[in-house]
Parts: C-alpha cells; sequence; structure tokens
C-alpha cells in the first residue's frame, strides 16, 4: 500500500499490550502452550516441523473473545458502564459478552438470531445475560441501535476495534514468554480483530516470526480485502465455521491485517472437520471449525511452507454443542 495508506495510520503500541495484559491477567485465564506429539497429527507434518498449540478453547467462555470483551468494557467509564452493554451475535461473542459482563458487575443484553444454537442461547442466559431473540441479521442490528438510543448500551463490536484488537494481543504476549523459539504462527480470522491484534504483537516483540492468516473459503473477506487493498463485503457467505462467517472487513482490523500479517490461505470446510477429528482423536478435544481450522491451514497449504519451522498453531475455541459436533465429524 502507498504512503500514509490505511495499514500504516492504524497501530497498536506494545505499551498498550503490555498495559492491557496487565488488566486482565487477574480476571482470564493464562491458557496452556502445549507441543504436539500425538503421532495422527505428527506423521501429517513437513519434515522437521514441531507444532505447539496455543489452547483458548480453555479461556473463560470457551473462546479468545473472553479477553477482548473484557478489555472493552474495562475502557469505559464508571458511568457509561452503569448504563450496560450489548451484543449481537449467534454465538462465541454473546457467550463472551455475558460472562465478561456479569464478571465485572455490568448489565448486558444480547441480541441473538432465531437461527442461533439452542445451546449456545441456554448457555448465554446461565451467564446472566438478557436474550432478545431477532428474526434476522437486520433486526438484530435495529435492535442494538435502539439499545444505543433508547438506553445508552455502549454497543460492543464482535471484531472491530482498538481495544478488541488489544484484548486479543494478549494471547500473543503470554504465547511469547512460553515458548520463545517459535518462527511462525497461524491464526484463524473471523473479522480479523483477533489476527490483527496476535500480529501486531508478534511482530513488536519477534518480528522474524511468521504470521499467516487462515480463512474458510466460502467466507474468505479478509484475503479479498488484502488483495483489493481496501475493505471488501462479500455477496454471500457458505462455511460451517459460524464464527468466522463475516462477510466484511472493516478498516481498523484490516489496518492491523494489512500492516502485520504475512499471509492469509484458505482451507475448505472438509480439512476443517478432520482438524476437528484429529483433535479428537490425539487429544479428546471437542473442538469447533474455527478452532480447527488452524491444524487445517498447516496441514494443507502451509505444509510445505512451515517445513523444519517451530509453528504455533492458536486452537482459538470450542463453544460448540456436542450435537452439532458429532453432525459433522460424522459426515
Amino acid at each position: 500500500m502507498t504512503e500514509g495508506s490505511l495499514d500504516e495510520l492504524v497501530t497498536l503500541p506494545l505499551s498498550a499490550i503490555r498495559e492491557t495484559a496487565g488488566a486482565l491477567a487477574s480476571r482470564i485465564v493464562r491458557t496452556p502452550s502445549v507441543d504436539c506429539l500425538a503421532p495422527a497429527i505428527t506423521r501429517r507434518l513437513a519434515s522437521g516441523t514441531r507444532l505447539n498449540m496455543k489452547l483458548e478453547l480453555f479461556q473463560h467462555s470457551g473462546s479468545f473473545k473472553a479477553r477482548s470483551v473484557l478489555a472493552v468494557i474495562l475502557s469505559l467509564t464508571p458511568e457509561r458502564r452503569a448504563r450496560g452493554v450489548a451484543a449481537v451475535s449467534a454465538g462465541n461473542h454473546a457467550i463472551a459478552t455475558a460472562w465478561a459482563a456479569r464478571s465485572l458487575g455490568v448489565n448486558a443484553r444480547l441480541v441473538m438470531f432465531k437461527t442461533a444454537d439452542p445451546a449456545r442461547i441456554a448457555l448465554v442466559r446461565s451467564l446472566g445475560g438478557e436474550v432478545v431473540i431477532a428474526e434476522d441479521v437486520a433486526a438484530a442490528f435495529d435492535e442494538a441501535a435502539r439499545l444505543q438510543a433508547e438506553e445508552g448500551r455502549y454497543l460492543i463490536h464482535p471484531f472491530a476495534g482498538r481495544f478488541t484488537s488489544l484484548g486479543a494481543a494478549t494471547v500473543a504476549t503470554e504465547w511469547l514468554e512460553d515458548v520463545k523459539d517459535l518462527d511462525a504462527v497461524v491464526i484463524s480470522i473471523g473479522g480479523g480483530g483477533l489476527i490483527g491484534g496476535v500480529a501486531a504483537a508478534i511482530k513488536q516483540i519477534k518480528p522474524s516470526c511468521l504470521v499467516f492468516g487462515v480463512e474458510p473459503e466460502g467466507a474468505d473477506s479478509m484475503a479479498r480485502s488484502l488483495a483489493a487493498g481496501a475493505p471488501v463485503r462479500l455477496d454471500h457467505v457458505e462455511t460451517i465455521a459460524d464464527s468466522l462467517g463475516a462477510p466484511y472487513t472493516l478498516p481498523y482490523s484490516f489496518g492491523l491485517c494489512a500492516r502485520y500479517v504475512d499471509d492469509v490461505v484458505l482451507v475448505p470446510d472438509a480439512a476443517m472437520i478432520e482438524g476437528m477429528r484429529l483433535y479428537l482423536d490425539g487429544f479428546k478435544l471437542m473442538c469447533e471449525p474455527a478452532g480447527a481450522a488452524t491444524l487445517a491451514a498447516t496441514l494443507g497449504p502451509l505444509r510445505d511452507r512451515l517445513q523444519g519451522a517451530r509453528v504455533g498453531v492458536l486452537v482459538c475455541g470450542s463453544t460448540i454443542e456436542l450435537s452439532s459436533f458429532l453432525r459433522l465429524i460424522r459426515s
């Protein structure tokens, strides 16, 4: 991109990342980083490749999003917190918002789609979130706008914004403290808030470490945006990985990706399902498709490029319901 372009204007200073990590440290789980020794996986790697897994599925609320939502709410003034927060989501973001809000004593109203998994809706309610069911995406965002205008609630975006990416960046600070010899990391992309934060931290702490993103073939908004040099909107999204199905990118997360991410690759749904099977067979982990996407990329389009490297894959979450998990791995 040209001088003065978006990727050069968007920054996430390491000092701010470390400050956020300090603020979150006592409130989140320092998730484990585990070397992969499962034969079913290691025999599929290129010669000499060593795999490390950052198990963020063990985070509060079942995904990395707890970090981002906490960072956003902690950034609000007491007056803003007193008015409550709102979010629009079919799953992970609503669960994380309900958990984070309850942990900070903040009221949360979550607008969820009528097609959302009933188990996820029940989980949000069990965490203290007030659920509003919307007929479709347009109706959901209309309701969120009403909650902002009439109740003064702060709307927490699922992937865009400085504090969202600052929270996500704390994944990387932990990871590099625990595993200092990483040559590359592979991160799933929904809207780009996660990988934007992780990449910003990694490139400022260990610039030689490569950062690869992975998207589903049927939801490749970031890959298309980076190719176009600007955020784009997809006409259609089709993937089993609902948490990676953002139909568009937004300037802030796009700018972070354009500045710090080395490359983005695509994987088919079938490869994510195979990754889910491998995690189940090798570690008895019930991983959602988004969490398995990084393994799918490492064993697929990135396999030869990562030969001989010490590679980290982020297992970003597991809020999938049992019947859905079984249906997918049996398909």
